[in-house]
Parts: structure tokens; sequence; C-alpha cells
């Protein structure tokens, strides 16, 4: 499983409106400016987001967006959900009961379960909030 350059900037996005103040609307300039993120190809993550409600906009000279909740609400996994779908490792494993004829029988199934279960224990768990004190503890504190 590879998390796609959409998820990856929305993660980098959501952790930018975190690090702002959280009663003012941040333009998508500013954030293009900031992540150095085309203003095009931001208003497209943004969209998605916006459309997921994690993030709430509004218009005018003050207009931009924000946080819908604190970042200590939000974890990687939901973000990353929001943006790539399901992060499963393999699409029989994609559904909420395997849909796959060979599930019974498959001798490498319990691999892709094992994996898919810690990739969901790791994203459920690191919180926005998390990679923000993370990066205060480090001398390089941009996002990838």
């Amino acid at each position: 499983m590879k998390i796609s350059t959409k998820g990856r900037y929305a993660l980098r996005v959501m952790a930018d409106l975190a690090t702002t103040d959280p009663d003012n609307y941040i333009s998508i300039k500013s954030i293009s400016k900031r992540l150095n993120i085309s203003d095009k190809y931001l208003e497209q993550l943004i969209s998605c987001l916006n459309k997921s409600g994690l993030v709430k906009s509004t218009r005018g000279a003050q207009g931009g967006y924000k946080l819908t909740k604190k970042p200590s609400e939000y974890t990687v996994g939901v973000i990353l959900r929001s943006m790539e779908g399901s992060l499963a490792p393999v699409s029989c494993l994609e559904d909420e009961e395997n849909q796959c004829p060979h599930c019974s029988d498959c001798i490498s199934l319990y691999v892709w379960e094992q994996i898919y279960d810690a990739i969901n224990n790791v994203v459920d768990k690191i919180t926005l909030q998390d990679i923000i004190d993370q990066t205060k503890n480090t001398s390089d504190p941009s996002i990838c």
C-alpha cells in the first residue's frame, strides 16, 4: 500500500491549519505559500477535506479555511481515509466483510490481515496534536 500525494499533502494541510489560530480562517494563498503547494491543487485537496467535514470554510475578505475540531480530535487515519478511501493492502479487505470467493482457503490472507491491522493501529493512534508536538521536538519541523 502506498499513500498518494493527495493523502500526504492533505495531512500537511491539516497539520498547517492545526498550527494556526483556531479562531481565524486561513486563505488558500497563505497555505499554498507556506507549504509550497499550487493554489489549484490545494483547492482540490481542501474541497475533499471540506466535503468530509474535516475543515470548514467562509467566503469574503477574511475568508478561508479552518479545522472543525481540535487537533487532538483528528487522527491520521481519518485524514488519510478521507483522501485515499480504504487503507487496505489488498482489495479483498476493503469491504467490511471479505467478498473474495477464495478467502476461506487463502493461504496469504492472514498476512494481509496482519498488515492491515498494523496500518490501522498506527494511523488511528496518531493525532494532529501528536504531529505538532513531535515537530516541536525536532530541529527540522517540515512535514514531508
